[in-house]
């Protein structure tokens, strides 16, 4: 995508933060913008900057766990702007930080619920609606660095992180016969409030395994202030919308850490002289059972 003139934009999280810097962005370009967040004084907030420049916005009150009120999200997209988004920014996303061996249950259930149940919901909701528009589009979700390795304080947010980095890149290799194209976005520490995410913890996720108060919210701002701008941040994300690039990672301090990170991966594969012909066999079979399979979907696609 080259052209965001007249673009519906759909942004979750777009009240403040990275969300809100790609809807800046992504406005002045010259998108319709539609910010969808839990926030409803945020979304007031942000959608007179908007406004004040000019730009097409719309807000909606959105719960990105609630699968119901995303697809009234959805119905609200068509209703005021005449279509789906070309562009689909799931950006909405928690924190909280505490050992790994002290993360209860309810811990998990928020932190993933939010950070892979919302983007799974955002994908099921308007992924199809995207298709069936016939029109060019791009998909863009943030994931994180930490979901491109394990995290001893943060686990269930790079497990959801890392489970969106993989998710993304499934849609990559299905999307593109729809032109549709799709980016992940890893970013390190960006200049947000998502310190403040504990707070907006809904009550049914009561009992945490973690220390949270005003001193450790205190302590993610002293991290968070001198993250990346949200506008810098959403001004590489457009580039590499229009790039068609699938990883968007602009952060050069951590090519060292990631290149020792993948390189220990692969040290950890087995030279291909081991046992050349049982590898031979398993790459064909897996081949062969691909193949098998696009031949079946492709059928069950012409009939239905």
């Amino acid at each position: 995508m080259k052209d965001f003139t007249n673009q519906i934009a759909f942004i979750t999280g777009g009240a403040s933060g990275a969300g809100f810097g790609q809807a800046l962005v992504f406005g002045r370009a010259g998108c319709k913008v539609v910010i969808a967040d839990v926030r409803a004084e945020a979304i007031e907030k942000a959608l007179a900057q908007l406004k004040s420049e000019n730009i097409a916005a719309h807000g909606i009150v959105l719960d990105i766990t609630d699968r119901a009120a995303y697809a009234r999200a959805a119905d609200e997209v068509e209703k005021t702007f005449g279509g789906p988004p070309a562009i689909l920014s799931n950006t909405a996303g928690v924190n909280s930080f505490g050992p790994v061996e002290n993360t209860t249950y309810d811990d998990y259930d928020w932190l993933i619920g939010v950070n892979l149940g919302g983007v799974i919901n955002g994908m099921v909701t308007f992924v199809p609606r995207m298709i069936a528009a016939k029109k060019p589009g791009h998909v863009v979700t943030v994931s994180s660095l930490g979901g491109l390795m394990g995290s001893a304080l943060a686990a269930p947010y790079s497990a959801a992180k890392a489970a969106v980095v993989n998710l993304m890149e499934s849609y990559r290799m299905s999307l593109a016969k729809y032109d549709i194209g799709v980016s992940v976005v890893c970013p390190a520490n960006i200049k947000s409030n998502i310190a403040e995410a504990s707070r907006l913890r809904p009550t049914k996720f009561g009992r945490s395994g973690y220390v949270e108060n005003a001193d450790t919210i205190a302590s993610l701002h002293s991290i968070h202030i001198h993250g990346m701008e949200p506008v810098e941040l959403a001004g590489h994300i457009k580039r590499g919308i229009e790039d068609n690039r699938l990883y968007i990672i602009p952060y050069p301090e951590s090519k060292e850490m990631l290149k020792k990170h993948f390189d220990d991966i692969v040290a950890a594969v087995p030279p291909m002289e081991s046992d050349p012909e049982g590898a031979k066999k398993r790459v064909e079979a897996l081949q062969n059972w691909a193949a098998d399979r696009a031949r079946v979907f492709n059928k069950e696609q012409r009939k239905g």
